[in-house]
């Protein structure tokens, strides 16, 4: 093709029709259409990008509190065996209370509760202190100030602030003891 027919071809600056009022009108409806549906997508995509940081950040705190609880079986098989240490200890003779076996025997339970205490056991209080069904289990009621704990029967246990096995305790009935 020639220069001559390239030039024909294409129209002249001055035949070129401007654009009617309708078809302008129409150009800026659709630009509008088109704005709205990119901030809607826009919108969307803001949504979408919340909700995955959202999880992520609940997943990561899903993972932390299996960590944290994942010893929570093995701790609890363990405390039945330190009840029962401790029932032992207080049925030794005070004779037997300076023995050098005796004090070993303390010494590993001493050092069984506290590395239980460094994986985050705590006891939980009972005697004396208001009766909250949260972290203690009522299993009779007593003579005594009315909601106050009057005896721990089974020592309570939270691990990282978390009950894992309740406190059972008497509970006083609000009758006074009689003094004889």
């Amino acid at each position: 093709m020639s220069e001559k027919d390239s030039q024909e071809q294409q129209p002249a600056p001055a035949e070129l029709e401007a654009p009617k009022p309708e078809e302008i009108e129409s150009l800026k409806q659709a630009l509008a259409e088109e704005k709205a549906k990119a901030e809607r997508y826009l919108a969307n995509w803001q949504r979408a990008q919340a909700d995955y940081i959202n999880f992520k950040r609940y997943c990561q705190q899903e993972k932390e509190e299996t960590q944290r609880l994942a010893n929570a079986s093995l701790i609890l098989s363990i405390l039945t065996s330190l009840d029962d240490a401790e029932r032992a200890f207080a049925m030794i003779p005070a004779e037997l209370e300076a023995a050098p076996w005796v004090k070993g025997i303390r010494m590993v339970f001493d050092k069984l509760q506290s590395a239980l205490e460094a994986q985050g056991l705590t006891r939980i209080k009972a005697e004396g202190e208001p009766f909250d069904p949260h972290f203690h289990e009522g299993i009779a009621r007593m003579k005594g100030k009315e909601g106050i704990i009057i005896k721990e029967v089974e020592k309570g246990y939270q691990l990282n602030d978390r009950v894992i096995r309740p406190a059972k305790v008497i509970v006083g009935s609000g009758e006074e003891e009689k003094e004889d």
